[in-house]
């Protein structure tokens, strides 16, 4: 008797996992920024290569 009562007692916990089913995947928008720009990367080798530039005329 103890065991029926036991397997009950687990298939109603078991069948409680599944009562709200499969649920849709919710995916966050994607974030741009918009002040980026393209050129972010070569603006400082481009300042130190003037720098070295005027250095180089200097002497």
């Amino acid at each position: 008797m103890k065991k029926i009562a036991l397997a009950a007692a687990l298939s109603v916990a078991a069948t409680t996992a599944f009562a709200g089913g499969m649920a849709e995947p919710v995916m966050e928008p994607a974030v741009v920024e918009a002040g980026a720009s393209s050129s972010g990367g070569i603006v400082l080798p481009l300042l130190l290569l003037v720098a070295v530039a005027a250095a180089v005329a200097a002497n």
